[in-house]
């Protein structure tokens, strides 16, 4: 490194001397001596302080670079301003850039800057973002070298801006070849047709075989879904670092191919090739694609051992990715929580919504306990912040936690967010609040598929068929096949055969969208509902696939609904197949049976339910009151208010019957969680749920809101009828196909469920 040029100092008296004169003579030469000393002092404590700036830039500490800079007496070396500008471009520090580009103007105004330090400045400007300043820069020089338009086209490159970049990147082939560092630059923001281009130009100067130039070709193959290109320029590379094997890992992250990136991570490993941060992250989110989370979930673990093992740290990124890879992969939320907590590196808003993304559908009530955490450290949400927490509100069916969460998001200026907006429209639907849902629609100035198909699930949750045909009408956007899923669900729930069958035969005719499983379980579940089993039958006999365990549910609870055994003993057997461990296929087989009179084949099917060790899902109804989601079981024998509740419940059936109420008892045989016919049909889940929400609202006059796992039953469905006419209260049941609002003494769904 060239140390910087002293400069010769001259003492000039002020006034004549006499030097034939010997004391003026020697006063004259100590002046002279002390004035040499002075500036030989200063000019090496500025040498030593010159060799501090470039040492604490080489270490990446510029704050203190520049504490030193400023204490400079003699005008810095071009070098040196040369190093802090790299420094600040590799720190993106822009305002400490124009401080020293000020600086060397202020200090050097009649001599311009050089080549060497101006394609330091251009550099820096481009990596910065500051690309006028850079063109500006790059357009005033004189005389230019390869740097000038490789800095150039690297800072337009990194900054997305594709067509500026190319178009730099054709006007330098006017002048002179390009080096591989401006070819890759370029072909790394390049799309498919201009990525060719470059390609061919790299073979035409036969400097394709320069790692640099192959990593950045791998990259934009993989970033065009070019999978067979990035692979054969992969495995034709004679020498690979590690840049190479993450560029071949991020194509395996976008394409979602999870096993492949196993296999080049396992291939790292067995070749001794080292791993960064980098590699880390691709890898652990090309597992949260993974369709097999018990075989990924193991990855998952033994990478995770692997970090422990080697010592690396678990910094933010790392552990952040950890995280999401577990939640995503359904491993337990407490262990991922652990995680959280013990990472090294500061909790960012990142790793916060990873955190609160693991518990928002598992246990939404610790995910909203999270959100006030965040708050309270002081970290502001953004927007991936908040989709996340309206997530766990449409899961506790809390409408109150959906609105305070909506005016958060007003006040941090992300109302205009599209994707917030579709959480919202989501958040508010899952509550029962069709009406929010409408008007976070209404207000929308741009919407998406996402938002339509929002908007339609929502109607089709709330059977409001008519008017989700009737918004279909208005789309102004290619539907998809979502779309059709919520249009068709939505037919289901309100009756409407014809329509939904016209809708269905359209969907590849007039939309180019193939029925899929899903399309096909909707036909099967409406054509059932109307008892049109056997034309049902004959749509699962003409699938272009093999139906799935939902195709077959939907014809099982047709069977059940209108006593069809022969078609419901296929459909039973098909599901057992499928879902051994399901218990619905036993239940509602047991179920049909003893509707039809026939207990003995009812008890065989429990006997053999019982023998296979499997379980019924237990009926859990939820209701929020206060700032708490309390949950309850059939039975309610656990609640610290069991007595309070029973007795108020009594009174409160006692009142119903003199209004015509009879327990389902026929229902009961088949439908209770805990066969003790009329007993235990007046403790069922939703019931409870709804005398306590009765118990701690009483003058409240609001809507109740209750949310239930399983299908409300026939009797707990005349029940709610009957209690919402008599407390003149609206009542809102939202079970596992739809919602039930029951006011007056009828219900949303007229019956027809």
């Amino acid at each position: 490194m060239p140390r910087p040029i002293a400069r010769t100092y001259f003492f000039r008296p002020s006034s004549p001397v006499n030097l034939n004169s010997p004391s003026e003579s020697n006063n004259h030469r100590l002046r002279y001596m002390r004035v040499l000393c002075t500036r030989k002092l200063l000019l090496e404590n500025d040498r030593a302080l010159l060799e501090e700036v470039h040492e604490l830039c080489t270490r990446g500490d510029l704050q203190q670079a520049l504490s030193l800079f400023n204490y400079l007496k003699s005008a810095p070396h071009p070098q040196t301003y040369a190093t802090l500008f790299h420094a600040c471009a590799r720190e993106r520090c822009l305002r400490h850039g124009m401080f020293l580009h000020r600086h060397m103007l202020a200090h050097n105004p009649t001599r311009p800057p050089d080549l060497y330090l101006t394609n330091h400045l251009i550099n820096m400007y481009a990596k910065c973002g500051h690309l006028d300043c850079a063109y500006q820069l790059f357009d005033e020089m004189p005389h230019r070298n390869i740097v000038s338009w490789t800095a150039l086209i690297s800072g337009y490159a990194q900054h997305g801006l594709i067509e500026s970049c190319f178009r730099i990147f054709k006007d330098l082939l006017t002048h002179q070849y390009p080096t591989e560092f401006a070819l890759a630059s370029v072909v790394g923001s390049c799309n498919d047709i201009c990525g060719r281009q470059v390609h061919g130009l790299a073979l035409k100067l036969s400097i394709d075989s320069y790692v640099q130039v192959s990593n950045a070709l791998i990259s934009m193959y993989s970033n065009c879904l070019r999978d067979s290109e990035a692979w054969a320029i992969f495995k034709s590379m004679e020498f690979r670092n590690l840049i190479t094997w993450n560029s071949m890992l991020a194509g395996c992250q976008i394409r979602g191919s999870w096993d492949q990136a196993i296999d080049l991570f396992t291939q790292m490993h067995i070749n001794g090739i080292g791993f960064d941060r980098v590699t880390l992250l691709s890898v652990l989110s090309s597992l949260c694609s993974g369709s097999n989370f018990d075989l990924g979930l193991g990855y998952c673990f033994l990478i995770h051992c692997l970090l422990i093992k080697t010592g690396f740290g678990l910094g933010t990124e790392v552990a952040t990715a950890l995280v999401n890879a577990y939640s995503n992969l359904e491993a337990d939320a407490d262990d991922c929580y652990k995680l959280f907590y013990e990472m090294s590196g500061t909790r960012d808003v990142v790793s916060w919504t990873a955190i609160i993304r693991a518990y928002a559908e598992r246990n939404p009530q610790e995910a909203l306990f999270l959100f006030r955490q965040l708050l309270q450290q002081g970290i502001a949400p953004d927007p991936h912040t908040f989709s996340t927490v309206l997530k766990a509100c449409a899961g506790l069916l809390s409408h109150k936690h959906s609105l305070s969460i909506h005016s958060q998001v007003i006040k941090s200026g992300f109302e205009d967010d599209t994707v917030l907006s579709n959480a919202l429209i989501h958040a508010y639907s899952r509550c029962g609040s069709l009406a929010f849902s409408e008007q976070v629609f209404n207000s929308m100035s741009c919407c998406d598929l996402v938002s339509w198909n929002s908007i339609l699930k929502a109607y089709a949750l709330h059977g409001q068929a008519e008017t989700a045909l009737w918004v279909f009408s208005q789309m102004d956007v290619q539907p998809d096949a979502s779309t059709f899923v919520a249009l068709l669900s939505a037919c289901s729930h309100a009756g409407l055969v014809d329509e939904g069958a016209r809708l269905f035969d359209s969907m590849f005719e007039v939309y180019g969208t193939a029925p899929q499983l899903s399309h096909f379980a909707c036909m099967v579940d409406m054509l059932g509902r109307d008892g049109r089993i056997t034309e049902a039958e004959k749509v699962i006999r003409s699938m272009p696939m093999e139906p799935d365990s939902v195709v077959w549910s939907a014809l099982l609870g047709a069977c059940r609904k209108h006593n069809e055994t022969r078609l419901a003993q296929l459909a039973a057997e098909k599901l057992r197949e499928l879902e051994p461990d399901n218990s619905l296929g036993y239940v509602l087989m047991s179920n049909i049976y003893c509707l039809g009179g026939s207990f003995k084949e009812a008890g065989h099917v429990r006997k053999e339910m019982k023998g296979f060790r499997v379980r019924k899902e237990p009926g859990l109804s939820f209701v929020d009151i206060g700032n708490w989601v309390h949950e309850f079981a059939s039975g309610g024998r656990f609640h610290p208010q069991k007595e309070a509740i029973y007795a108020k419940l009594e009174g409160l059936l006692g009142r119903l019957k003199e209004m015509g109420y009879v327990p389902e008892t026929n229902m009961a045989m088949y439908d209770i969680e805990e066969e003790n016919k009329e007993e235990q049909l007046y403790y069922h889940s939703e019931k409870l749920a709804l005398v306590f929400a009765l118990m701690n609202s009483a003058n409240d006059g609001g809507v109740i809101r209750i949310m239930k796992n399983i299908r409300i039953c026939v009797d707990c469905h005349n029940f709610m009828k009957l209690t919402s006419s008599l407390i003149r209260r609206e009542v809102i049941v939202r079970d596992l196909n739809r919602f039930h609002c029951f006011q007056d003494g009828l219900c949303s769904c007229n019956d027809y469920w």
